[in-house]
């Protein structure tokens, strides 16, 4: 990937930002792509030489590489283990992930910490992949075929989110906003077997996707949440007014909806969003016939 610096910003954080060392390792998958689209994967490899990323983009993942880098440097006691990467093997796939901090409770279970520089609405309304990719790492833990804590059994879940704009005016007036900067989410633990199916479903979607694009050339498509999708509606309004008094997924609803009513109202067809793709989260939307094909 192509890193530019088009606003000029100090060569510090250029020289970062290159200087990032994040791998699989020795592994033909990491935890991380695994829970994500295959067609994302299949097109970051075939278009790694053409990706291009400003070192603006770059800034909060930079933070969060720091911020790793400090937690890592500190003291920890003999049960904790920090920034290890595990490998184990999943259909014949060697599966590999890096776990920011594992910690031996009293009772020889481990505990999974993962540190992630977020939102603050991150933490108020959840992120459905944290919950994901840390089954995911327990698992690891529990199959890995060289760890700290190999064959130990995981016990808990944690996410420690530090919250990049958290504003202590809104602490004090809303009780269900975060009420400080760094916040400890529990996150659910899933059963043995649970977690054993999600990874073979997921390895099993990337080797087929990989045979199909081998074979013939095919690329899987990318599911409405792989695009994070919105679906189309329709809003009903009053006159001369943009705010919708109510939202419609079916327009039969909508029209009923102006017909029983008193008021003069007006019906306004608003067309979904490819989250993702129209804000490139995915870093290959500019390639894709999937999002160019429905943009056009």
């Amino acid at each position: 990937m192509k890193i530019t610096n088009k606003h000029n910003l100090p060569d510090a954080f250029l020289n970062f930002a290159r200087d990032d060392k994040y791998s699989k390792g020795k592994a033909d998958i990491s935890v991380t792509t695994l829970i994500d689209a295959p067609r994302v994967r299949l097109m970051k490899d075939l278009h790694s030489e053409n990706l291009e990323k400003d070192v603006v983009d770059m800034i909060w993942p930079l933070f969060g590489t720091a911020v790793h880098h400090i937690l890592e440097s500190a003291d920890d006691p003999a049960n904790v283990q920090v920034e290890e990467r595990l490998y184990a093997e999943l259909a014949s796939w060697t599966l590999s992930g890096a776990l920011d901090h594992q910690e031996v409770l009293p009772d020889g279970t481990v505990q999974i910490t993962d540190y992630k520089v977020t939102s603050a609405w991150s933490v108020i309304l959840g992120k459905k992949e944290w919950e994901r990719q840390q089954n995911c790492y327990a698992w690891l833990v529990e199959n890995s075929l060289g760890g700290s804590n190999r064959n130990k059994k995981v016990s808990s879940l944690r996410i420690c989110a530090i919250l990049r704009d958290w504003q202590r005016r809104k602490a004090e007036f809303d009780n269900d906003y975060p009420q400080s900067p760094v916040v400890i989410v529990e996150l659910p633990l899933w059963g043995k077997q649970e977690r054993e199916d999600y990874m073979f479903d997921r390895i099993d979607a990337h080797q087929q996707a990989q045979m199909d694009y081998d074979l013939y050339d095919n690329y899987p498509t990318c599911t409405p949440e792989d695009q994070w999708a919105k679906p189309d509606v329709w809003a009903v309004k009053e006159k001369g007014k943009k705010r919708a008094l109510k939202l419609y997924d079916n327009k039969d609803e909508a029209d009923k909806h102006i017909a029983d009513s008193d008021k003069k109202l007006d019906l306004e067809f608003r067309q979904g969003e490819k989250t993702r793709c129209e804000g490139n989260y995915c870093g290959v939307a500019e390639f894709c016939e999937q999002y160019n094909g429905w943009r056009n």
